[in-house]
């Protein structure tokens, strides 16, 4: 089932993603941390990372290897991009560099973690 819906997850994930990260979002629940906001960040670049890489491998039949290697890039420069749109389309969000340190470290150590989880896998 997860080859199915690996994809429209994918893709459904980063439009909600995208939207989640353009709007203005004033009730979002605290942690009770001041850094609440990079575990919300590191967070939704690590499903994000997950998703991708499912999808690469199910949907567009790349090796585990390449999809996670993709699927990374793919989210780094995601969120680039949103970082640098809320900065320059939106009055209420601005761009912040260790939002994207946090993107980045979210889609890095899950990248690593796959890696870690396949190469487990191809040993057994």
């Amino acid at each position: 089932m997860l080859k199915k819906i690996a994809l429209p997850t994918a893709i459904l994930y980063t439009i909600v993603l995208t939207l989640a990260c353009l709007m203005s979002l004033k009730n979002v629940p605290s942690l009770g941390v001041s850094f609440a906001d990079k575990i919300y960040h590191f967070g939704a670049y690590a499903v994000f990372t997950t998703l991708w890489s499912a999808a690469f491998v199910f949907n567009i039949k790349l090796s585990t290897k390449k999809a996670l290697i993709y699927a990374c890039g793919f989210a780094i420069v995601f969120g680039v991009v949103i970082e640098v749109l809320q900065g320059t389309v939106t009055a209420y969000r601005s761009m912040d560099v260790y939002d994207i340190v946090a993107n980045s470290l979210g889609a890095l150590l899950t990248t690593l973690i796959l890696w870690q989880i396949n190469k487990m896998q191809v040993k057994k």
